[in-house]
């Protein structure tokens, strides 16, 4: 026989030093993407379906998390009691449309204490309220389906997000271009590869506006000879 599931409310995370939250908040998530590396930066990475609800959305604050059954959505509110202004929620029910996680009233909430936005890894309902409230919002679907109040619930566990490990107190970054979560051990790492890649980019913007190409800034002619393509001055008719 299966055991039953307990539901669990912790109402503590693990806080990133505010410092590095706030030269964190400096970038976009392009650049703190690329200062994780490779690796890290992909699995760190949400996808393409995790969209702002509303355009010039940015976000960043440590993560407030809330794993609801499908279906259901009484951990959200347990995680809006817990959470703390500049904290980000993070929400899931599997990432299945049924029953909205998140709507206007809780988005009125959230704004009034001070929570910096939401991502929904579920439905979202209410979107053009939330709109013109302004608060930042993130979400895998709309749905206007109702909810469940039962259980079972955890907040503040490590719970998967739109296939991404998200743990209490991970950094949440978001903008126009998606959502990434930057685990705390790595927040500072991510922080100075991004403020070195900035400042490289304005050099390049720098140069740009003087004249120079881009293939040659970045040196594309020299990467394409080390692979061995050949570059032909004619068409591919004429080289048939």
């Amino acid at each position: 026989m299966i055991p039953p599931v307990k539901s669990v409310i912790y109402s503590r995370i693990p806080r990133p030093d505010p410092a590095l939250v706030a030269r964190a908040a400096k970038f976009g998530i392009a650049d703190l993407h690329e200062g994780l590396g490779e690796i890290a930066g992909r699995m760190c990475l949400m996808s393409p379906g995790m969209v702002p609800i509303a355009p010039g959305q940015k976000v960043c604050g440590p993560a407030v998390t809330a794993w609801n059954f499908p279906g259901d959505n009484l951990a959200i509110h347990a995680a809006l009691y817990t959470a703390e202004a500049g904290d980000v929620l993070v929400l899931t029910n599997g990432g299945g449309h049924q029953g909205a996680l998140w709507g206007d009233v809780a988005c009125t909430f959230a704004k009034k204490k001070g929570l910096v936005g939401t991502v929904v890894h579920g439905a979202t309902r209410d979107v053009d309220a939330i709109r013109e409230l302004g608060y930042p919002v993130w979400s895998t679907a709309v749905s206007v389906e109702h909810p469940k109040k039962r259980g079972p619930a955890a907040v503040n566990v490590p719970v998967v997000i739109d296939h991404v490990l998200v743990e209490p107190g991970d950094l949440i970054v978001g903008d126009s271009d998606g959502i990434l979560v930057i685990p705390r051990d790595l927040i500072e790492l991510a922080v100075n590869n991004a403020e070195t890649r900035a400042a490289k980019e304005v050099e390049f913007r720098r140069r740009i506006e003087e004249g120079e190409v881009l293939f040659d800034i970045l040196g594309m002619r020299t990467v394409i000879e080390d692979l061995g393509i050949a570059i032909k001055d004619c068409t591919w008719e004429e080289d048939r």
